[in-house]
């Protein structure tokens, strides 16, 4: 009988965009955190410079925007190697994703109407991060199904390219994905924006 031995080796990939530990199949280890930028003024014309001059940077667009998430995949594979093949044994992925939102120092202080209006965009900036983070999580999920569905190859050295090209695909796949929605978003978002500012201020269209 041909003896089985284990080998193991690291799976990662970091992203920016404007933003694996024993894990069963289909099941990465994801994990999601907030953090806060503070902004600054008294007028839409203060806020939108506060926006440009303090939001987060991001490498994909060399920008700063209103908001942002920052995605990083990781983790670890086993392969089980005999006299004649390698197979992928244990797969463990995962994920971590940080939204970065403002925070109005003013807001206490605002008047009615610009009040609606921050309220609103505040909470289209948030909406649009968390869907950042649900496209991640959809793609970490993806990468793990298919990295534990990869057939057999006839050595470890093979099935590592097979893992690191499957694993680059998918995460290309993803980067492709988080830019179409971000394309579409900022394509709808004047009239998102007033759609949503009616619905707030309780008038009909």
């Amino acid at each position: 009988m041909s003896a089985v031995r284990p080998r193991h080796a690291c799976l990662w990939a970091a992203i920016a965009l404007v933003v694996l530990p024993g894990l069963s199949a289909a099941s990465p280890l994801i994990s999601k955190s907030y953090s806060y930028f503070s902004i600054a003024g008294r007028t839409a014309e203060d806020l939108d410079s506060e926006l440009s001059r303090r939001g987060p940077l991001t490498k994909s667009t060399g920008f700063r925007h209103p908001g942002a998430t920052e995605i990083k995949f990781g983790g670890e594979i086993t392969y089980l190697e005999t006299d004649r093949r390698c197979s992928v044994g244990e797969v463990k992925v995962t994920l971590s994703t940080k939204i970065i939102l403002p925070r109005w120092k003013n807001r206490s202080q605002a008047s009615g109407s610009l009040g609606l209006i921050w309220d609103t965009l505040a909470a289209d900036i948030k909406r649009h991060e968390e869907r950042h983070a649900e496209i991640a999580r959809t793609y970490a999920r993806t990468l793990e199904n298919s990295l534990h569905a990869l057939p057999a190859a006839v050595n470890c050295t093979q099935m590592e390219k097979r893992v690191s090209e499957t694993t680059r695909r998918i995460v290309d796949e993803h980067d492709k994905e988080q830019l179409r929605f971000d394309i579409v978003e900022s394509k709808n978002f004047d009239a998102r924006m007033m759609r949503l500012l009616k619905n707030r201020a309780g008038l009909t269209e």
